[in-house]
């Protein structure tokens, strides 16, 4: 391959991975997908099978998978990054540090936290080692394995780790960063699930400013803002105030990433909750209905995560006297669930 040549496969896969970063911001994963292997297919022509360019396209293919749940596809791209990356940019290199992060959060996100930690630690190591212990890079890591600890129960390992966090990301980006507001917001959750309520409000509030300065009143952060405010006022019994956020969030995520992404299911799902509460079935049911067929148009139809929404939808449609759908729903939960 001639130098020209080169030159111009180099610029095409950059401008595939700048196309990449904006399928990924915008939830537009189905897209970024197939965008994803045809810049790995490149980046393998161009540069070769074990260059440190092929290890970033398959960490980015591998990131358009793990937001939906396509976890047995995610892997094995990662542990082919992770391989390739540390013969060609150096087991310490930054590159590996990104990937071992990215291979933490699908295991975090599966619920294997001792698969997730060891490699957290393992890129705080690195990155403490490259960029020193006070570096944004470092406040990453810090903030997921917070996220981890957090969802084991260990409030006291997770609020320090965000406390460091927090403070890497305000003195290496100042006050105002979406960063910063992405951490106290964390830490803020942290605080509500203990009912911490007077330490979760101030930072609640203070991500919402943040978030509405920087990104704007529909930027996906800001829905993310609306939607931990909406659970901190359901968590205090402000119904009316939590469907108000709840929706208003659900809106913004809608225009954002289209009414059958997966960026909506948390939402759909909370928002069904509060109205279930309220002895407002119908309305939760259409809710969980929508939040069932969007997982599974995600995931497919046979996927233990399914097991959940169908329960949930069942409750309801018990709660409405049909019987026989509910009967029908419980069944499949219980045949999904025991799927491998």
């Amino acid at each position: 391959m001639c130098v020209a040549t080169v030159a111009a496969q180099e610029s095409r896969w950059s401008g595939m991975n700048q196309q990449l970063v904006e399928y990924y911001r915008s939830g537009r994963y189905a897209e970024g997908i197939a965008a994803g292997a045809e810049a790995l297919k490149v980046a393998e022509a161009t540069f070769g099978p074990s260059h440190s360019n092929v290890a970033t396209s398959l960490n980015n293919l591998a990131e358009m998978y793990r937001p939906i749940g396509r976890y047995a596809e995610a892997q094995p791209l990662y542990e082919r990054a992770l391989r390739i990356a540390e013969v060609a940019a150096g087991p310490e290199s930054p590159l590996v540090a990104a990937t071992l992060n990215n291979m933490a959060e699908m295991y975090r996100t599966q619920g294997d936290s001792a698969r997730a930690e060891p490699l957290y630690r393992r890129a705080i190591a690195i990155r403490e080692k490259a960029t020193g212990p006070d570096s944004a890079d470092v406040a990453q890591a810090l903030n997921n394995l917070a996220l981890l600890y957090a969802a084991q129960n260990k409030p006291q390992e997770a609020e320090a780790l965000y406390q460091r966090a927090l403070g890497n990301y305000r003195n290496a980006l100042g006050e105002e960063h979406p960063l910063v507001a992405a951490c106290m917001s964390n830490l803020a959750e942290l605080y509500r699930t203990q009912r911490k309520f007077s330490l979760a409000a101030p930072l609640f509030q203070k991500a919402v400013e943040i978030d509405e300065k920087t990104g704007g009143p529909n930027s996906a952060r800001f829905a993310a803002d609306l939607h931990n405010q909406a659970l901190f006022n359901a968590d205090q019994n402000k119904s009316k105030e939590a469907e108000r956020l709840y929706q208003r969030s659900l809106g913004i995520k809608e225009r954002i990433y289209g009414a059958d992404s997966p960026a909506l299911v948390t939402t759909l799902g909370n928002l069904g909750a509060l109205y279930a509460g309220q002895k407002r079935y119908r309305e939760a049911a259409a809710l969980w209905q929508r939040e069932l067929q969007i997982e599974e148009r995600s995931l497919g139809t046979d996927r233990a995560e399914l097991a959940g929404p169908l329960h949930d939808l069942a409750t309801v449609y018990k709660k409405m006297g049909q019987a026989d759908e509910a009967a029908k729903l419980e069944a499949r939960a219980r045949q999904v669930s025991v799927k491998p």
